[in-house]
């Protein structure tokens, strides 16, 4: 399942996505985020599921442009990927709108 946390106004879309079924629940996103963006919380999207995914927290849910400011490319070559929840996430569960 996909998940998007944050919200769209009128400078852009401004989302971090992360595919649950890609996710591992491994919280590495959590260590890695230098502004504790991330929690790891129990997967109430899958019913089912037993699992750990990482979530934004809510104090940042509607203020993620600037929560993840800091990290956010500026001047990177194609593909490559700076922000460190990305890099740090193994499974590529998680991706940004920017």
């Amino acid at each position: 399942m996909i998940v998007n946390y944050g919200y769209r106004d009128g400078s852009g879309l401004w989302l971090i996505t992360i595919d649950t079924d890609k996710c591992n629940g491994c919280g590495k996103c959590v260590e890695e985020c230098p502004y504790g963006i991330f929690e790891i919380v129990p997967n109430d999207y899958d019913p089912l599921a037993e699992d750990l995914i990482p979530s934004v927290r809510d104090s940042h849910k509607k203020k993620i442009k600037y929560s993840c400011s800091p990290c956010k490319p500026s001047g990177r070559k194609d593909g490559e990927i700076t922000e460190p929840c990305i890099k740090a996430c193994i499974g590529g569960a998680i991706s940004h709108s920017w």
